[in-house]
């Protein structure tokens, strides 16, 4: 049983600032703090070519989602996560950013879809053209991460954990199922 941890300070530089996020992996969900420089976005970090290899979260509390029963938390003040382990990544709620893209961009539209990622189900909205769909999207687009919006989040294994909605995450869209969905 884990016992609890006294929060440390976030070791911040001048032009640093500490972001709350959440790390999905294959069977875990963990939640921390990030340090990142002050003019990077929290949400997208892992999209850039900013993104290391290795995420340190402070002040971590782990939870396995891959248990039978109750899953235990265990708390950490540091946990470093390989990014070739994430799965999913976004802002803790109800932190955010603005937005990446221009509302009043011609010839995108939002489409609905499910994402399911090892035991979890994310529903949400992707943008892409309007010439396009879903099929096209995902036989073209070779990046590591898809941009979700409006996601709500559960998991398979553990549906009292309940739905966690964010405006913005990100998923690994190798190991992704992709599904449309009516809106």
């Amino acid at each position: 049983m884990a016992e609890p941890i006294a929060k440390l300070p976030v070791p911040i530089g001048q032009d640093e600032k500490s972001v709350p996020v959440m790390i999905y992996t294959a069977t875990t969900i963990c939640m921390g703090d990030v340090v990142l420089k002050e003019k990077l976005r929290g949400s997208i970090w892992l999209r850039t070519n900013a993104a290391p290899e290795n995420v340190c979260l402070y002040n971590a509390r782990v939870l396995n989602v891959n248990n039978i029963g109750t899953p235990k938390q265990l708390l950490f003040p540091e946990v470093h996560i390989s990014v070739a382990q994430i799965h999913i990544f976004h802002l803790v709620p109800p932190t955010q950013d603005p937005v990446d893209y221009d509302a009043n961009e011609p010839n995108r539209k939002f489409e609905p879809v499910s994402i399911l990622c090892d035991v979890f189900r994310i529903d949400g909205l992707i943008r892409i053209s309007t010439q396009s769909s879903l099929a096209k999207y995902v036989e073209l687009t070779r990046e590591t991460f898809t941009s979700l919006y409006e996601a709500e989040i559960s998991c398979f294994l553990l549906p009292a954990l309940g739905i966690i909605k964010v405006p913005y995450t990100i998923v690994r869209q190798s190991i992704s199922m992709f599904a449309t969905r009516t809106a």
